[in-house]
């Protein structure tokens, strides 16, 4: 099968694109609690320890995640100096790392146009976009899985030398395991042997695919790290690590238990606009599929030919259905569980539009096409709705946002739901006229870049300054005027981001815990107390002494003895009242 090569202006215009929506402001918002707060604490104790092993948070063994991510933030840091921006590059470089690999792997196979509408659609959605302006482990995760995943497919059909492609699939697996754990080798072998299964090419792959010497690789690479753990820190690594991995699987963790259905909406929305043609593209991949285990049946034919036809879409169709089985099984569920389904989703998403493209009585086109435009006309009812929402349940919010009751919304809501009525519009009078049905594409990918965007440059902003960065401006100052042997007390507020801003360790205490606070106060030297201003009330008697430092949009921070150095910029007492988000 021909390959084709890519198009230098196609990849101009990835790399510049994905460029502008991954790193456009990305340190311009404090880190978010608790997975970025903890990541970024983590790779900044590492990067002042030089301890390149063992990951720490607060002071403490960190085992949640394995050590790669780390790594990558130290050098970061080493880089560009400790700061939001640091800490999220890593994930915004390998956001753009994934949708030139798309681009490239996508074009080889299926020709620049194809490759094109599959980065774009890989790159322009909502979870993907997220996860690569993140301070976690997840865009790393996606990229090596990805990685893996193509290498196993080109090595299982490129023909020569192209099968020493097989080698990324256990590089991959095993970079994507010291990543994020065994969900890194869980996602390429899951897809791997299904896909096996279904198209019956196991000797196929024991003759290209070098299972035994690519076990040994995996080994290799992933191995030294979790056999030093296990010799450095014995049950203390074992015993954390088990409940971190089989526990989260067996369990519901953190309070994030939801039901077995909780993956159908995050796709849905999570990859919308292009989710809308997920339904169509996989049933053509099935309907495929069957067609050629009937005439396998019948001819009794020993093989298929290798990567032709719609087998990559057997392939990416697999990928998908087993992944998204595989968490929905695990009793803990978040959205960006299911991330690494993402690339094979722009694939089928990518094919099904190419196809429709060329023959407009594609089945299923029309059918998709509305489909979008309803999943967004209910999106714009949901953007109505949000400022009486969020006034309606903005009480339940205090704990870690103490103004959410006072916040009005604004317009900005109304004016998204408006752009979205206007592009559903737009999206349904050319996507369903055969001769401008191109066009469709881009206003739905144009429209998301630009909500995209303007959600950066002008929501997020305002939601930074009120709810997410008074308490960390506070454990900033903290640090600026604390000693190694002084301590600064979280109270009623357990947000892990204040020990990267104050750049030291934090003793986390919550508000029901005051013997705990008592005996903490006790202590002799310089104490600091940061709190949220309506748990103020609780205080015990031992902090009566304690002098009003700074205050920050309902938070406050106490000292036993008066500032040293004042950070800049920061008055003592009230902050004027809050802006209107949207405004």
């Amino acid at each position: 099968m021909e390959r084709t090569s890519p198009q230098p202006i196609q990849l101009l215009l990835l790399l510049l694109l994905s460029g502008l929506l991954f790193f456009t402001g990305l340190g311009s918002m404090g880190l978010t609690d608790r997975d970025e707060g903890r990541n970024a604490e983590a790779g900044r104790e590492m990067f002042a320890s030089g301890d390149f092993v063992t990951p720490t948070f607060n002071g403490e063994l960190r085992v949640a995640k394995p050590v790669f991510v780390y790594w990558l933030m130290t050098i970061s840091y080493h880089i560009f100096g400790v700061s939001e921006f640091a800490a999220r590059a890593p994930s915004a470089l390998f956001g753009v790392g994934l949708i030139v690999m798309h681009y490239l792997f996508l074009t080889r196979l299926r020709g620049p146009t194809v490759g094109l509408f599959g980065a774009l659609t890989l790159l322009l959605n909502i979870e993907v976009l997220a996860l690569g302006r993140m301070a976690i482990t997840d865009s790393a995760l996606i990229f090596f899985t990805t990685l893996s995943l193509y290498g196993f497919w080109l090595g299982l059909h490129e023909p020569g030398r192209g099968r020493h492609w097989i080698w990324a699939f256990y590089a991959g697996m095993a970079i994507a395991t010291l990543t994020k754990g065994p969900v890194g080798f869980a996602v390429p072998l899951i897809t791997g042997l299904v896909y096996l299964a279904a198209t019956r090419q196991w000797l196929i792959f024991w003759q290209r695919g070098a299972p035994i010497a690519g076990t040994l690789l995996f080994l290799l690479l992933a191995g030294p790290w979790y056999v030093a753990m296990f010799l450095l820190h014995g049950d203390a690594y074992s015993s954390q690590a088990k409940v971190h991995t089989v526990g989260r699987f067996l369990a519901p963790m953190e309070g994030h238990g939801v039901g077995w259905w909780f993956y159908f909406p995050v796709l849905l929305l999570g990859f919308y606009p292009w989710s809308a043609f997920l339904p169509a593209g996989l049933y053509r991949a099935y309907q495929s599929w069957r067609e050629w285990r009937l005439v396998r049946n019948r001819t009794h034919e020993s093989e298929t030919p290798p990567g032709s036809g719609a087998e990559l879409e057997w392939f990416a169709g697999l990928w998908i259905v087993g992944v998204f089985i595989f968490f929905s099984l695990s009793s803990t569920r978040l959205p960006h569980y299911i991330g690494p389904l993402f690339p094979a989703c722009a694939i089928l998403a990518a094919t099904f539009w190419a196809q429709g493209l060329k023959d407009s009585s594609t089945r299923g086109l029309r059918g998709s096409i509305h489909f979008m435009m309803g999943i967004g006309y209910l999106l714009a009812i949901g953007f109505a709705c949000a400022p009486s929402l969020f006034i309606k349940f903005s009480g339940k919010m205090v704990k870690e946002f103490p103004l959410a009751t006072q916040f009005d919304l604004g317009i900005g809501p109304y004016v998204a739901a408006t752009i979205i009525v206007v592009a559903m519009g737009l999206i349904g009078y050319l996507g369903l006229n055969n001769n401008r049905r191109g066009m469709a594409f881009g206003v739905a990918g144009g429209t998301l870049a630009s909500v995209f965007l303007i959600a950066i440059l002008m929501v997020v902003p305002g939601l930074n300054r009120y709810a997410i960065a008074p308490p960390q401006e506070l454990a900033y100052a903290a640090g600026l005027n604390l000693n190694p042997t002084d301590q600064l007390i979280a109270f009623g507020s357990t947000r892990p981001s204040m020990a990267f801003y104050a750049r030291r360790t934090v003793t986390f205490i919550p508000a029901n815990e005051i013997d705990r606070l008592r005996a903490a106060l006790r202590k002799e030297g310089r104490t600091m107390i940061l709190l949220p201003e309506y748990v103020q009330d609780a205080l015990p008697e031992e902090a009566v002494g304690f002098q009003l430092i700074l205050k920050r949009y309902g938070y406050v921070l106490l000292g036993n003895q008066p500032m040293i150095t004042m950070p800049q910029g920061a008055p003592v007492g009230t902050p004027p009242a809050p802006k209107i988000l949207g405004h």
